[in-house]
């Protein structure tokens, strides 16, 4: 039997990158796959015409993490469609470059609110399900190495990966004795779209590679891989943890 027959997951922000790659991963593992964003996309169909032709199940919800309205929302639609909810993967995240001198307040608010108040929030519609229903549940956040490592003109994107590895630790102290596990996921330098400016400047590509361990960028599927390990009961004794997936990025160190 795959790991999450009979299980149905979320993932938010899951029509592009990290979040599709992972509900690609728990769907290919028998997971019925609800699919997120916060906005209609191209790509929304062909995620869920791959998930239906390996014989699963998925559909898709349109709603923005930062808004707690159309998140209870989300909590509710996914139930009413699949019948339950056992586990939230809170992916939804974005960045904007702006020097720290020139960071408007809607920029701040604009990160921050999706990146940690829609993750806390999404979390906590979810969390009141589960408990409400007497079931167990699981929450695996996608952070970011920049929890750890300073990422200038950045800086309220790097805030909030520090503050939702932080949450991670507090919810997985408060929700264990509920039945609930919560882990967090820092990718490091990963290929996907969003890379593409790094991807074709040899200069940056070159200077990332070389503080990197494994000396390569870290693929999708690796990064689902290790999410899909939190989300299911192999790791049913682990809470509060965060798995660095960064081939050595953050804490790369040698001796000339």
């Amino acid at each position: 039997m795959k790991r999450f027959t009979g299980k149905t997951v979320l993932v938010t922000g899951s029509t592009s990158g990290i979040g599709k790659g992972i509900a690609r991963r728990l769907a290919s593992e028998g997971a019925q796959v609800v699919v997120n964003s916060y906005r209609d996309q191209d790509d929304i169909q062909e995620i869920l015409e791959f998930i239906t032709a390996q014989g699963g199940a998925a559909t898709f919800i349109k709603a923005d993490v930062g808004n707690v309205e159309e998140v209870r929302s989300m909590i509710d639609q996914s139930v009413s469609h699949f019948g339950s909810l056992d586990v939230l993967v809170n992916n939804a995240g974005i960045q904007i470059r702006s020097s720290f001198l020139e960071t408007t307040e809607e920029q701040f608010d604009q990160v921050v609110g999706v990146n940690m108040k829609g993750a806390y929030f999404t979390a906590q519609a979810f969390a009141q399900y589960v408990v409400e229903n007497k079931k167990n549940g699981v929450i695996v956040n996608n952070s970011s190495v920049h929890e750890i490592l300073p990422f200038p003109h950045f800086d309220s994107y790097a805030m909030s990966k520090g503050g939702l590895q932080m949450m991670t630790r507090n919810l997985a102290v408060e929700l264990a004795p509920l039945g609930i596990r919560v882990n967090n996921v820092a990718p490091g330098a990963i290929d996907t779209d969003i890379n593409v400016a790094l991807n074709t400047n040899d200069a940056l590509k070159k200077n990332l590679l070389e503080n990197i361990s494994m000396g390569r960028m870290g693929t999708v599927d690796e990064v689902a891989a290790v999410v899909a390990f939190l989300a299911s009961d192999e790791a049913s004794y682990v809470t509060g943890a965060t798995y660095l997936v960064d081939g050595g990025l953050t804490y790369h160190y040698t001796e000339q």
